[in-house]
């Protein structure tokens, strides 16, 4: 989910550590998780070593969300999952961390997460995925191997194998929490509808008779 964000951002952070040249380790210069070849991709073409050494927070926040969060489709991802994914991809490269989520979840591996694999992922257990997914990662890395054929995870399983420990943990915990509740709509206020005018009544019609003189009619009668 896109609210996990910014937390996943934070946790992948605290594993990535700063700056590293290993000649053994395949992605070459990194700072923070984030290559010399990512940087130049989307911060800065002409990139050197040292600009990435400089990197600022908001270069950081750009490039983890833009090459890794936004291509596994993070938002869209169930709680945990996203994490799982996300820090996978950090680590490995999207395609790969795409490519290993729609194997588990059983689409077609084209290592881009569309429709058929959010889906998918959505009618599983979301803890079965992020222990599957978590245990394929381990075997994935204690297979990798550098330009020259050498096993990588003598080198750096002891960092490796913590990582995805702790990454497992949280994104199950993750997996566990409530989802928010949706907000209650809001109660329309009942607004008093003011009464009608009162229809314009016809004026009536009166027809004025003529005043009676009931003495001169009483002395007529006596006359008689």
């Amino acid at each position: 989910m896109d609210r996990n964000f910014q937390r996943a951002f934070s946790l992948v952070l605290k594993h990535e550590g700063g700056w590293a040249d290993n000649p053994a380790d395949p992605g070459g210069p990194t700072m923070k998780g984030v290559t010399l070849a990512t940087f130049r991709r989307y911060v800065k073409p002409a990139a050197t070593k040292d600009d990435l050494r400089k990197i600022t927070d908001a270069q950081l926040a750009t490039v983890y969300r833009r090459h890794y969060w936004d291509v596994v489709g993070g938002a869209e991802l169930p709680d945990g999952v996203d994490y799982a994914v996300f820090d996978f991809a950090v680590n490995s490269g999207p395609n790969r961390a795409a490519k290993y989520l729609q194997g588990v979840v059983c689409v077609r591996q084209d290592g881009k997460i569309g429709p058929a694999t959010l889906t998918a992922t959505r009618a599983m257990m979301h803890a079965t995925v992020i222990n599957r997914l978590c245990d394929d990662r381990l075997a994935f890395m204690k297979r990798a191997k550098d330009k020259k054929g050498k096993l990588l995870w003598p080198t750096f399983g002891k960092g490796w194998e913590p990582r995805v420990k702790s990454v497992r943990s949280v994104a199950l915990e993750m997996a566990a929490r409530p989802s928010a509740p949706e907000p209650s709509p809001k109660p329309v206020e009942s607004v008093p509808v003011p009464a009608p005018p009162p229809a314009p009544v016809s004026p009536s019609i009166i027809i004025e008779q003529p005043a009676v003189d009931w003495f001169a009619w009483l002395l007529s009668r006596i006359r008689r």
